[in-house]
C-alpha cells in the first residue's frame, strides 16, 4: 500500500491513547519539531536521524523497489520489508512447481538466496532545499506551460549536477503544491536477493477485505538482502558480490512496550491530497472514484475468472490482480470516509473562512479574491473531460497489455521509416526490444489480455461522451 511519489521521510509521533501529534516531516525540517519529541520522549537528536556527516536513520531506512519503505536490520545487508512490498518479486520467481507465493520461501544459505533481476533498493544520500533554482526564471506573470517547462529545465540542470556523473541518482520533487522544491539524492544498489517470505496465508492474511483496514492480523513481511561489489560499490548481479556492510542498521529492543512511550515512524510515502478543495472533493466522490471502482472491478473480475481456473495463470497474473485491487479497495474506502466524515462540507466552511478573511482587506481582495471562483470554474471545466481521462487511463492505458507493448515498438519504427536510417542505432533499439520479449512473454494470458482489450473497449464506448470519442469508434 506504500506507493510512489512523494520521495519524503514520514514522522509521525504519539504519546499514549489519549494524546497524538501527527504530521509529515522531512528531515531537513525535523530541528522545527525535536523540543517537542524530546519532551514526549524521544532520546535521539536530530543528527541521529539525519545527518550527512555521519551514521543516522536514514542510513537504515531506504526505499525497496518502486517506492516501498525497507529497513536494513544487520552488519551484512539483511532487510525487511512488507509481503505486499516484496510481493511483485516473489511472484517473478515463482513456478507451478516452485509456487513461493502460496507455500513461503526461506533460504538456509545465502547460497540458496535468490536474486531478484531489476529489483533495486535505494539509499538517501542526502536532500537539499532548491526552491531558488528551480524557481530561478519564474516570474508571475507568465503562462502555467511556460512556468513548467522553466521548472523542468532548471531541474534536469540541478538533477545532473547532484547525480556526479552518474554516481548517483538525483531527483527534484515539489512539495505543497510546487512552493517548495528538494533534489534527493540516492545510491543504488542493483544485487537483492530474496531470503524468505511466509506463505500468502499468512502474509496476505485477509487478501482484499482486510487490505487498507485496520487493526490488521497479518503476517505482512518479507525478507531480503542487498550484495555489493567486493569494493562495497554498487554493482549487477554477479556471483563474487558480498552482502552489503552498512553504514547504519537497526536493532531491535524485544523488552515490553509501556503505554505511553514515544512512538516514531520513518519512511517513505506516497502522495497526499489533504488541501484538495471542496470542489476537487466533490469530483472525488461523485466522478473520479466511482469511475475507477466500476473499471477495476471489471478488471478483476477478468484477471480472476482465468486465474482461478489455472494455477500458472494464478501464479502469472497474482502481482498485476494485486496491484489493481490495491486501489480498487482504497478508492472505495476513500469515497466512504469523505462522506462519514463530511470532508466537503468541512472544505466548504474553510473555503468561507478564507474568503471572510480576502474580503476584510482591500489588498487581499484584490490578490486572492478571485481564488475560489477561479478554482469552481476550473473544475467545471475539467468535469466534461473526466469521464474520458479515467476510461483512457485506467480501461485502456492500464487495461489490455498489448497496447502499451506494441507503443514501444515505436521508436524502432521510426527509425525503419527514415531513408538513411543509422544502422547501429536500428540494432541498439531492436536489442532492447528482444530483451524484453522474454520478460513480457512470461507473465502474459493471451485469453485475459484480449477480454480486457473488448470489455474496456465497451466500456469507454458505453460510457465517455460520444462527441469525446477518436474517430476509430465512429
Amino acid at each position: 500500500m506504500k506507493k510512489y511519489l512523494l520521495i519524503a521521510f514520514a514522522l509521525l509521533f504519539g504519546l499514549g491513547s489519549l494524546k497524538a501529534d501527527e504530521g509529515m516531516w522531512i528531515p531537513l525540517l525535523l530541528h522545527k519539531n525535536m523540543a517537542e519529541m524530546q519532551k514526549l520522549g524521544l532520546k535521539l537528536t536530530a543528527e541521529d536521524i539525519y545527518s550527512i556527516n555521519h551514521a543516522s536513520l536514514k542510513d537504515a531506512v531506504v526505499i525497496f523497489g518502486g517506492g516501498c519503505t525497507g529497513e536494513i536490520v544487520s552488519p551484512e545487508g539483511l532487510l525487511f520489508t512488507n509481503h505486499h512490498c516484496g510481493f511483485s518479486s516473489i511472484q517473478k520467481m515463482s513456478t507451478v512447481e516452485h509456487d513461493y507465493l502460496k507455500d513461503g520461501f526461506w533460504a538456509y544459505s545465502k547460497k540458496e538466496e535468490l536474486p531478484i533481476p531489476g529489483l533495486t533498493v535505494k539509499f538517501l544520500v542526502r536532500m537539499d532545499d532548491v526552491t531558488g533554482q528551480v524557481l530561478k526564471g519564474v516570474t508571475d506573470s507568465m503562462s502555467e506551460n511556460d512556468r513548467e517547462m522553466t521548472v523542468a529545465k532548471n531541474s534536469k540542470v540541478i538533477e545532473k549536477k547532484a547525480s556526479e556523473n552518474g554516481k548517483y541518482m538525483a531527483v527534484v520533487k515539489p512539495l505543497f503544491g510546487g512552493n517548495t522544491y528538494y533534489v534527493y539524492v540516492y545510491q543504488i544498489f542493483r544485487d537483492i536477493r530474496l531470503v524468505g517470505a511466509p506463505p500468502s496465508s499468512i502474509g496476505k492474511f485477509g487478501g482484499d477485505t482486510d487490505n487498507w483496514m485496520w487493526p490488521r492480523h497479518t503476517g505482512d513481511f518479507s525478507i531480503f538482502r542487498v550484495y555489493t561489489a567486493p569494493d562495497g560499490s554498487p554493482a549487477e548481479y554477479a556471483p563474487e558480490n558480498i552482502p552489503l556492510k552498512p553504514k547504519k542498521y537497526l536493532t531491535i529492543n524485544i523488552s515490553p512496550k509501556k503505554k505511553g512511550e514515544f512512538t516514531m515512524i520513518m519512511g517513505n510515502p506516497g502522495s497526499t491530497q489533504r488541501y484538495l478543495s471542496s470542489y476537487g472533493v466533490d469530483m472525488a466522490i461523485n466522478l473520479t472514484n466511482p469511475t475507477i471502482v466500476k473499471i477495476r472491478t471489471e478488471k478483476l473480475n477478468i484477471m480472476k475468472n482465468e486465474m482461478n481456473a489455472n494455477p500458472k495463470v494464478k501464479i502469472q497474473y497474482a502481482t498485476k490482480y494485486a496491484h489493481t485491487s490495491n486501489y480498487w479497495k482504497y478508492f472505495i474506502g476513500q469515497t466512504q470516509a469523505l462522506k462519514r466524515l463530511k470532508v466537503k462540507a468541512e472544505k466548504e466552511q474553510q473555503e468561507a473562512e478564507f474568503a471572510n478573511w480576502v474580503n476584510q482587506d482591500p489588498q487581499r481582495k484584490a490578490r486572492y479574491g478571485h481564488v475560489l471562483s477561479g478554482l469552481k470554474k476550473a473544475y467545471q471545466g475539467l468535469e466534461k473531460y473526466q469521464l474520458e481521462k479515467y476510461y483512457f487511463i485506467e480501461g485502456i492505458y492500464r487495461g489490455p497489455e498489448i497496447l502499451k507493448f506494441a507503443a514501444g515498438f515505436e521508436g524502432l519504427k521510426k527509425m525503419l521509416e527514415k531513408k538513411e536510417a543509422d544502422p547501429e542505432k536500428v540494432k541498439k533499439q531492436a536489442e532492447a526490444l528482444k530483451g524484453r520479449l522474454d520478460n513480457y512473454f512470461k507473465d502474459y494470458n493471451q485469453t485475459i489480455d484480449r477480454n480486457l482489450l473488448a470489455a474496456m473497449m465497451k466500456m469507454y464506448y458505453e460510457n465517455v461522451p460520444a462527441d469525446q470519442h477518436p474517430a476509430y469508434l465512429d
